[in-house]
């Protein structure tokens, strides 16, 4: 009886409920249509949607872990500059010999061991996480310049922007210029999302939650379906299924995991939303907090090489505003100014935004300034969307 009840949970609640996943993707879905409009579908086609996820996948990943930071209520300015530092270093270590695994594995425990330094200052020397990551924004641009003598770090070979601008193609399936690697992955993430979401509600109904009416479930999952194979289409057509977006799939399906499936998430969520009662339920909130930094440096390292990779050389300057653009994509993407709230997945919906609109107005030959002005608007609407909604349901 229970489960009836449940299925004809309201329709309209369940809308009011959802409202900040839902004005994502109508935001992302206007967006592309005003930008087809504009430049004559050209932001549509196979190449451009190749291009999209080359030039931004760092800075998707670099959103990753600024979500789990700003819902324990801090943040990270220093990411842009640990970019530089790390890529610095990652280019020095592959120039001696390396290859891209150790150079890539190096990035990464370097990337853990700056954002362990932070995360203690933050966690257990109870400094606001803007001073110490502002202090590590100029630090680390201090080391980039004295480790690369400001000058560009150039690579040896082809081999380090292999992850940056490769393509994970199997030769053999290629059929008439269409590369199937990339239909037969994308099927592949649709069957594992519906299984997904099928556990997930079943788990619901033994437990009596509300859940959605099954046409909207359906109509969810047909959706998402079409997006996933639209999107693995256009890869196919191309050149095939970029490397970059089997790093970024792996990393955002591990951390969409780990926040909303086991303990760590819990107690993320739950030091966002009241570090204090976390504290008073026998939480270690100073050490979730260092984790999390901890996690945030992993991922800069990774995105290091990335972004290195893609420019093909180790640059002093790299890494300018990449903080503001991950920032820009978790506040886009939901997260709640106040900590406590947001989601991995809509943190990409947020970045891919922002990547819509930098790559529309390139294509419409826009310049960098107009994109500047363009960016702050949005970012400055989608904070105070967060701000009012939370006001009017009573929450701050």
């Amino acid at each position: 009886m229970s489960v009836v009840t449940v299925q004809k949970a309201d329709v309209g609640s369940l809308v009011k409920n959802n409202i900040r996943n839902y004005s994502m993707f109508i935001m992302l879905a206007l967006i592309m249509i005003v930008f087809a409009f504009l430049t004559g579908g050209t932001n549509l086609n196979s190449r451009n949607f190749t291009n999209i996820f080359i030039q931004y996948g760092y800075v998707l990943i670099l959103a990753v872990g600024m979500v789990q930071v700003i819902i324990v209520g801090g943040i990270d300015l220093s990411v842009g500059s640990v970019c530089a530092f790390v890529g610095a270093i990652s280019a020095m270590v592959y120039n001696a010999g390396a290859g891209l695994l150790v150079t890539l594995l190096v990035a990464i425990v370097v990337g853990v061991a700056i954002g362990a330094f932070q995360g203690f200052w933050s966690s257990y020397l109870r400094m606001p996480s803007f001073i110490v990551t502002l202090a590590g924004m100029l630090l680390f641009r201090g080391l980039t310049y004295l480790i690369t003598n400001v000058n560009p770090i150039s690579l040896k070979d082809d081999g380090y922007k292999q992850l940056a601008s490769g393509m994970a193609d199997i030769s053999s399936l290629q059929v008439g210029g269409v590369h199937l690697t990339a239909i037969i992955l994308g099927l592949v993430v649709f069957a594992i999302f519906v299984i997904t979401e099928m556990i997930g509600r079943r788990r619901k109904i033994q437990n009596n939650f509300e859940i959605t009416p099954m046409p909207f479930f359906i109509g969810k999952l047909l959706v998402i379906g079409v997006l996933i194979l639209a999107l693995a289409q256009r890869f196919a057509t191309y050149r095939g299924l970029p490397t970059v977006v089997v790093v970024l799939g792996i990393t955002v399906l591990v951390f969409h995991f780990m926040m909303m499936n086991t303990v760590l998430g819990r107690y993320i969520y739950a030091v966002g939303g009241n570090a204090r009662s976390a504290k008073l339920s026998g939480i270690n909130s100073e050490l979730v907090v260092f984790l999390v930094f901890c996690i945030m440096g992993g991922l800069s390292g990774l995105a290091a090489v990335i972004s290195t990779g893609y420019m093909n050389s180790a640059l002093p300057q790299a890494g300018n505003l990449f903080e503001m653009d991950a920032i820009a994509a978790c506040y886009i993407g939901g997260v709640s100014a106040s900590g406590g709230i947001g989601t991995v997945v809509g943190v990409i919906i947020g970045g891919l935004v922002m990547s819509a609109i930098n790559n529309g107005m390139s294509l419409m030959n826009l310049g960098q300034h107009w994109q500047y002005v363009v960016k702050a608007l949005i970012l400055l609407l989608a904070v105070f969307y967060d701000v009012y909604t939370r006001r009017k349901s009573g929450l701050g």
